[in-house]
């Protein structure tokens, strides 16, 4: 079948004002219900819909239709074939927010090969760290090209060249000639991209999802957000991300919702960007952020500043939560900071997912905002209360029901399933599941069974409803009790001196070979007497929480390992860690 462009290139002329894409239109919204990608991208691409590229302030810079998204990736997929690119070759493309990837992505997936996104810089590592990701990733995915923008050139040139991979620059392959070919006919079983779940990078995944799987969770996204026709989305999440990808870019074209982008780096810089694009919509707004996004815009107000001097954020219907354990003191801190300016606690949306479902598991129903439920620890860590122990509870977030088609069971670690409000493992089954790990058969049976999916995370069902307590992988179990990191590394994070990010938590075995909590945590001060004070303070606060005491690590800011989408990794901190490769300060005893 050869696809017929549709629409026709929509140039700025200089001197003039951009113009966005459309909010609402008069072509009937299908809720993705499709049965292949390039079929999603086809028909929105008969409306007036579209993305939107702005710049770090905000402004609008790039307006993008959909037709011209189309227009643009049927050229790209000519490209690709003229370059010799043939159905379920992989692509590595850089995801970079804008419009050369966006048609890549889908250039890749009309030419019938497997588009792989993978990470821009961070701003630690340096270029080796950032190379050496890259080359791990390229060995994993086995791809044909890699393609990137120019500005990392030389970093992506040197991941490719000791990766044996033939190296494009975004630009350079741009200005190819396009020639007219017959393009493969996609079926619905066939794979549409490899995403790269945000954890180990050393030993990545590569999630294989299916064109199915992946357009009946984007169905799901819309029937669980209840769509309307008012609604646009906002988004300042990475595309290399499975929220940003799939929930912030696929979703948006194949349920045909116009949305404005906000590159990552910019709203690191500038947070309150974000507001500000969310105020200037007149529709009603769809933005999604993990915890650390709220909390960010939060601390940046000034308790001197009225939130309705600079924002409205009365029309933003769904303050979408996910990507991270949702914090329920964060979320009050953002309504505090913002209700000024309209924002009503009752848009926040959390949900539950993860890149081998494609991405929703469990999505809130709108308006019912942050609910929480109190569970007091020794339940939690599977031990008993102590009887001279005074009880502590922790604040556990309801992140919803379970989307359109997809079932979720609490097990046991034998896999026996668990009956309401008993904390086990999380386990879902459903069409959007991956089809597993590409050529990697052994970690795939290690988290499938039947159909189901092994999520690795622990949590419990109560009233349909699903809550998350932590990863099971992540727990430190000490003397046969379990303790969970993210309650270590939050209990430190409200002493004056800390803020998210600053701390990680994990199990050490000591010389003698017991197992113990290290606490790394990223000190500010130069001042000795200081960091013996502030250490002295955290190992208290620790104490107090857990009843253990813990070693605990000052180090220098900017020592702690990220995700590719921006989160701590625990796991990659404790191996720096042990490796010597964090050097925390000399502080004496």
């Amino acid at each position: 079948m050869t696809l017929e462009e549709t629409g026709s290139h929509e140039t700025i002329a200089a001197g003039t004002t951009p113009v966005p894409t459309a909010t609402e239109d008069s072509l009937p919204r299908r809720f993705a219900d499709f049965a292949t990608l390039g079929d999603a991208l086809d028909y929105a691409a008969t409306g007036k819909r579209g993305l939107n590229f702005h710049d770090a302030r905000g402004n609008l810079l790039r307006p993008y239709p959909f037709s011209e998204l189309r227009r643009d990736a049927l050229d790209q997929a000519r490209r690709l074939i003229a370059a010799g690119v043939k159905p379920e070759d992989r692509i590595a493309l850089i995801a970079e927010t804008g419009p050369e990837f966006a048609s890549l992505f889908f250039g890749v997936v009309y030419a019938g090969a497997w588009p792989v996104p993978l990470p821009l810089p961070t701003s630690f590592g340096g270029a080796q760290s950032y190379i050496d990701q890259l080359h791990v990733q390229l060995q994993s995915c086995d791809p044909s090209m890699l393609i990137f923008p120019p500005e990392i050139g030389a970093m992506c040139a040197e991941a490719a060249r000791i990766s044996n991979v033939q190296a494009i620059d975004w630009s350079e392959f741009g200005q190819r000639p396009a020639p007219e070919t017959q393009l493969p006919e996609a079926k619905t079983d066939d794979i549409a991209y490899l995403q790269y779940s945000s954890g180990s990078t050393r030993f990545p995944h590569g999630v294989a999802i299916t064109h199915h799987a992946l357009l009946n969770n984007l169905s799901a996204h819309s029937h669980g957000m209840q769509l309307e026709p008012s609604d646009r989305c906002v988004s300042w999440l990475p595309w290399y991300h499975d929220m940003g990808l799939v929930g912030c870019f696929l979703s948006v074209v194949a349920n045909q919702v116009s949305t404005d982008y906000l590159k990552t780096e910019d709203f690191a810089r500038r947070p309150l960007a974000w507001l500000d694009m969310i105020s200037r919509n007149q529709g009603t707004t769809l933005s999604y952020s993990p915890t650390f996004g709220y909390d960010i815009c939060a601390r940046r107000m000034s308790s001197q500043t009225k939130a309705s001097e600079r924002f409205d954020l009365s029309r933003w219907r769904v303050a979408g939560n996910g990507a991270d354990m949702i914090r329920p003191d964060v979320m009050q801190s953002f309504v505090d900071a913002f209700a000024d300016a309209g924002f009503k606690a009752t848009a926040f949306l959390p949900s539950y997912g993860l890149a081998e479902a494609t991405l929703a598991v469990s999505i809130m129903p709108p308006g019912e905002g942050i609910q929480v439920e109190l569970v007091e620890e020794t339940q939690l860590s599977g031990g008993s209360h102590g009887a001279n122990r005074p009880q502590r509870f922790r604040a556990i977030v309801n992140c919803g029901k379970p989307v359109k088609d997809m079932e979720v069971e609490v097990r046991e670690e034998d896999g026996t399933p668990l009956p309401e409000k008993a904390i086990g493992k999380v386990w879902c089954r459903g069409p959007s599941v991956m089809v597993g790990y590409f050529r990697d058969p052994e970690s795939t049976a290690a988290c499938m069974k039947d159909g189901w999916l092994d999520t690795g995370d622990m949590g419990y069902i109560s009233e349909g409803y699903v809550y998350i307590v932590g990863r099971a992988k992540d727990m430190i179990i000490i003397n046969g009790k379990n303790h969970w990191p993210q309650d270590i590394e939050w209990a430190v994070e409200q002493l004056p001196a800390f803020k998210q990010g600053d701390v990680a938590a994990f199990a050490i075995t000591t010389p003698g070979g017991e197992e113990t909590p290290a606490v790394l945590v990223q000190c500010r001060t130069s001042d000795e007497a200081e960091r013996v004070r502030l250490r002295d303070e955290i190992r208290e606060r620790v104490r107090s929480v857990t009843g253990m005491n813990c070693v605990i690590e000052l180090v220098p800011p900017r020592t702690l390992p990220r995700t590719s989408s921006g989160k701590l990794s625990r796991a990659k901190a404790r191996n720096l860690y042990l490796a010597g490769e964090i050097k925390p300060y000399d502080i004496a005893a």
